[in-house]
């Protein structure tokens, strides 16, 4: 019987039998892990914390065979501020639908799991919108899904927050609005993702600009990976 020690954010929980559970756990150590936790259905669980939403833990699991089993864990963070606020909890809820779609396992998942607890942890205190947005395009970059924020992909020009533009979904990129044959979009769009890539950007970002951003991304994951994105559409609809 293999024993594992993994540090772990809990991504995803489905209902299995009468009082268990099958996680996904996503690991700094093991990249993405899915494990079953018994009896935490049951209102006294012991482990009941283990298998909550947003729960980053220390967890031990042992392997029978090809499946992996929970039986011990030590909570690192709860983020429970999370919980308290419905946007936030939408917005929390997205990064960790996001993380899932856009990891595998048997891949290293560390850069997605650091950027995942950075963005929650900032979540807590601060502006979840524009955290969820800088998340995504951390994910997307580690699947291999990369978004460009550079020139026109195109002719070489610099884009900038006045124009009309349009964004390629094959490619990830944008192009002047002459230029490429992509969905159309604004270059308010285009800025926030700059601004939430640490890259030079025209003044102040705003909610509108940071909600057609986030549209932006959605669509752009569910072209990539076919991810239904609910919990993304449903915090899309509440700002």
């Amino acid at each position: 019987m293999e024993e594992l020690k993994v540090n772990a954010l809990m991504i995803r929980a489905t209902d299995y039998g009468e009082n268990d559970r099958i996680l996904t756990l996503l690991t700094a150590e093991a990249g993405k892990l899915t494990a079953g936790i018994k009896g935490v259905r049951k209102a006294g669980a012991k482990l009941k914390f283990a298998a909550q939403p947003f729960c980053f833990a220390e967890y031990v699991l042992v392997k029978r065979g090809e499946r992996y089993t929970v039986i011990q864990a030590s909570e690192c963070e709860s983020f429970f501020e999370l919980r308290c606020d419905v946007n936030k909890l939408y917005a929390a809820s997205s990064v960790c639908e996001a993380a899932c779609a856009l990891s595998f396992e048997g891949d290293d998942c560390s850069r997605i799991f650091y950027a995942a607890v950075r963005a929650l942890s900032a979540m807590c205190g601060g502006d979840e919108s524009m955290e969820l947005i800088k998340f995504l395009l951390v994910a997307l970059k580690s699947a291999g899904y990369g978004i460009g924020v550079e020139n026109c992909t195109e002719c070489g020009r610099p884009l900038t927050a006045e124009q009309r533009l349009r964004f390629d979904m094959d490619t990830g990129s944008f192009t002047c609005w002459e230029c490429g044959d992509g969905a159309g979009t604004g270059g308010a769009t285009y800025n926030t993702l700059r601004a939430a890539e640490g890259k030079s950007h025209v003044g102040e970002c705003t909610a509108e600009s940071e909600k057609r951003a986030l549209r932006l991304l959605r669509e752009y994951i569910a072209y990539k990976t076919d991810a239904r994105c609910a919990g993304l559409s449903e915090y899309i609809r509440l700002i």
